[in-house]
């Protein structure tokens, strides 16, 4: 395996930090005032059922990831547990998702910046960070790491401030259950909290350059999703009681703060807002542009992919392809454009990884776990379950673009086949 080639430098701390930063980004700055929009203040029990939902998932991927050393991540998990088939698609279905969510979110950032939604000065920050962000990664996975620590300190300062001061400002009147729910509402509210709870997937990919990943990726993942959903569901409580307008604030968590905390409190919750986009922007750079290093790694795309840098060693070829591929897409797109394929793209690939948990149990070849999932097998069968439940309550039409991208992946896959069984016959 080339992984070789990678520096082993992201240990334990930074494993958290990029976990965290991977899942803090930009949905927890907007989706309060979505959810509360579909269900009021039961919104409080979306954002635990959520966090449930997330948590049996994450137990799949801590124990699955355990078995594997090597990069790649949910599409080196598929590959080894369904097949060639399977994993390029799950890897090449995780690319875009990570190309969609960068272009979610670096188009966010500029509109928290006060920029216009067209022009020049829109493309030449988009650029900019783009830039920026890609230099930051070129130079070394140990620089990414450390710029992400202090991402992870920026964003979680303010939040918890948030979280923290604001349960001292909050009026029980505003805290009201008695309004029914339907499923479906409460349904459809668990699924565009998922948007504001994924991202953890990302940390698991470049393994190859992690301090024994085979005991510190199960770790990392559970300590920090506990600390994400306690958080989130305290930055709610805090929303729901001190904000009565809430579900029709475009700025939730800003609104809440100036509440209580006047203009400073809005300020700051803005320039958390900004540290947090911009963290989440390197994290989702750093994961995907492994995903084709990994997939070449395999034979399964161009062998240029595997480059590594002499000195830095890091692979550029891969980083500075995806990094391309994302400033046009972000360019091309809004806020909104990829939101919703991009959720529902990450609830399939998360079921892949749960179910290869119990192939990879059952198969006597299957590299050994260094962390056995507490009910391993039962959370992944409930973790498929939920999945499903969710999306069987997705809208027909809001699968159209999944349709549309899914099968381009095994137009390559198989296109790239023939080509090496080609060559092979010339020669």
């Amino acid at each position: 395996m080339t992984d070789e080639k990678l520096i082993r430098g992201i240990g334990r701390l930074d494993l958290i930090a990029i976990t965290i930063n991977s899942v803090i980004g930009a949905g927890i700055f907007g989706l309060p005032s979505k959810a509360a929009a579909l269900v009021g203040a039961n919104s409080l029990f979306a954002f635990i059922g959520c966090a449930v939902v997330v948590a049996l998932i994450v137990f799949c991927f801590a124990e699955v990831s355990s078995r594997f050393a090597a990069t790649g991540g949910a599409y080196l998990y598929a590959k080894e547990a369904f097949g060639s088939v399977v994993g390029f698609e799950v890897g090449w279905l995780f690319w875009l998702v990570r190309i969609t969510a960068f272009a979610t979110n670096c188009n966010l950032l500029v509109n928290y910046l006060g920029l216009p939604k067209e022009g020049f000065a829109r493309i030449g920050v988009i650029a900019a960070v783009v830039l920026a962000l890609t230099a930051l990664n070129f130079v070394g996975v140990k620089s990414s790491a450390r710029m992400i620590n202090l991402f992870t300190v920026g964003k979680l300062v303010p939040l918890f401030a948030f979280a923290i001061v604001g349960l001292f400002f909050i009026e029980p009147a505003n805290i009201n259950f008695t309004a029914d729910v339907e499923s479906n509402s409460f349904a459809n509210t668990i699924l565009i909290l998922v948007y504001a709870f994924t991202g953890f997937e990302m940390a698991v990919v470049p393994s190859g350059e992690m301090k024994n990943p085979r005991k510190i990726l199960p770790f990392a993942l559970l300590i920090s999703i506990a600390i994400i959903a306690l958080l989130y569901i305290l930055i709610q409580l805090v929303c729901i009681g001190t904000l009565p307008e809430l579900a029709a604030s475009e700025r939730p968590l800003a609104d809440a703060a100036g509440k209580f905390l006047g203009t400073f409190g809005s300020s700051f919750i803005i320039v958390g807002a900004v540290i947090s986009i911009s963290g989440n922007l390197n994290s989702l750079l750093l994961s995907a542009s492994r995903v084709p290093f990994a997939m070449a790694e395999q034979k399964e795309l161009p062998q240029i992919l595997t480059r590594t840098h002499e000195n830095y060693k890091t692979p550029y070829i891969s980083l500075f392809l995806t990094a391309i591929v994302m400033l046009i897409f972000t360019v091309q797109t809004s806020f909104l454009t990829a939101l919703t394929i991009s959720t529902i793209t990450r609830l399939f690939v998360y079921a892949t990884t749960c179910a290869s948990l119990p192939v990879f149990r059952w198969k006597k070849d299957a590299p050994k776990a260094g962390f056995l999932a507490p009910l391993g097998v039962v959370a992944a069968i409930l973790s498929l379950g939920l999945i499903a439940w969710l999306l069987w309550n997705v809208k027909p039409e809001e699968f159209t673009n999944v349709l549309i991208v899914a099968p381009v992946g095994l137009i390559i896959y198989f296109a790239y086949l023939l080509l090496g069984k080609t060559k092979n016959l010339r020669t």
